[in-house]
């Protein structure tokens, strides 16, 4: 079981900027990949980042492109979210999620369904 715990959110005017951390603990030690998604009122949960936890590698939503950034600490327990120029549309709650890895297990996992935990999501407000 992997407990995740997101933090950073919070209100910002648009050009602004927020980090979001996730804190992972219990039994990460078979993490292959951490992300986050957002989901704004009456929408589906949309995949934001994707960093792979052995190799580093990272993909992004092409919304979000050169103005997030995803990383992870060197004690492989804590995901961020560097988001800048933040834009109205940004709002949403954002979720961390981590998939567990198996031999074979390779690629970047971009659905909702294919993670296997959650967090409980911290909530991203901009204002125009």
């Amino acid at each position: 079981q992997v407990h995740l715990v997101e933090s950073g959110g919070g209100l910002v005017q648009a050009g602004g900027s927020l980090r979001l951390s996730c804190a992972a603990s219990g039994r990460t030690v078979n993490t292959y990949a951490m992300a986050w998604f957002r989901q704004a009122p009456g929408q589906e949960r949309e995949f934001v980042a994707t960093f792979i936890w052995s190799g580093g590698n990272t993909d992004y939503a092409d919304s979000v492109k050169g103005r997030f950034t995803i990383s992870r600490d060197n004690t492989k327990t804590t995901m961020y979210l560097q988001m800048n120029s933040l834009k109205p549309e940004d709002t949403a709650v954002y979720y961390c999620a981590a998939k567990t890895g198996f031999p074979g297990t390779s690629g970047y996992f971009t659905r909702a369904n294919q993670y296997d935990y959650w967090g409980q999501g911290t909530q991203v407000t901009v204002s125009s």
